[in-house]
């Protein structure tokens, strides 16, 4: 009982000394505090021993950890996010073929990155397709979605088109890499990065500009799926890397490897966009 009030002198002293800190990390002291509180209970109404305190403890704080160990697998390997980091993938160019192919481009270079042969014409022939025609009604514009698949023509500037979503990139990426595919969508943007230091690249929509858009750039489309903002500056890359000021990313609109935009504005555009990112695990 003695090491127990002693600790609880103990904790409040730490609290008044490094109460800056303390405030950042209370809910772990506060867990620690419990943990301790409750393993000098269990010690005072057995009639154990101090040292099984510790034990208890020990078992209390093990036991979660296996279990997150069997339910992860092998994937239980912590990535160090590193300062900076760029990754050599192959850099493809969505001209001349597809004109607005940008997405299915960026998605051949994922792939063949991981190590499959992904061609971006046949990517272009087997993206899902939304089929929802273009026209407008008294001043309102009715199309598809992206996330229900490709909108438009993709080979041609010359009839209405747009590009398409995560959702139907991801499931073109499934049947290459079953189970291997990871959506990111509306992740956090920092969250990015613990891929990126890992050697994966990180497939994007963002747009041409890698800035956040003005409202103007926008305009509402009516879908099946319901009303969305659409920009015709909608694009997507492939992220390759990053330092203290920079993104990289092979471009498709102009087949560059590892361009470079400032980091805030990136990240801005990006979350504009949706937040929306894939990539493949490890």
């Amino acid at each position: 009982m003695k090491i127990y009030i002693a600790a609880i002198v103990l904790f409040l002293f730490l609290i008044v000394i490094f109460r800056k800190t303390m405030l950042k990390t209370a809910p772990m002291f506060l867990l620690v505090f419990i943990l301790i509180s409750g393993a000098f209970v269990y010690d005072n109404l057995s009639g154990s021993q101090p040292a099984s305190a510790v034990n208890q403890i020990k078992s209390w704080l093990s036991e979660p950890a296996e279990k997150a160990s069997s339910f992860l697998g092998n994937n239980t390997a912590v990535i160090k996010i590193k300062e900076e980091t760029i990754i050599d993938a192959p850099a493809v160019n969505q001209f001349p073929e597809l004109p607005r192919g940008c997405e299915v481009t960026s998605l051949s270079m994922l792939l063949q990155h991981a190590g499959i042969q992904a061609d971006k014409m046949t990517l272009a022939k087997e993206i899902k397709k939304n089929p929802e025609p273009y026209r407008i009604e008294n001043g309102k514009i009715y199309f598809g979605h992206p996330n229900d698949g490709f909108i438009g023509d993709m080979y041609s500037f010359d009839n209405p088109g747009l590009g398409v979503y995560h959702k139907p990139v991801k499931e073109l990426a499934e049947k290459y890499m079953p189970g291997s595919i990871e959506d990111l969508t509306g992740s956090d943007f920092e969250d990015l990065k613990i891929h990126l230091s890992d050697g994966r690249p990180v497939w994007v929509i963002i747009n041409t500009a890698y800035k956040q858009l003005s409202d103007d750039f926008f305009q509402t489309w009516h879908t099946p799926s319901g009303k969305i903002q659409i920009t015709y500056k909608e694009h997507s890359v492939l992220l390759t890397g990053y330092d203290q000021e920079y993104m990289y990313f092979n471009d498709p609109l102009t087949g560059e490897k590892n361009k470079k935009a400032p980091k805030n504005d990136f990240e801005k555009a990006w979350v504009q966009m949706g937040k929306q990112a894939i990539t493949y695990l490890p």
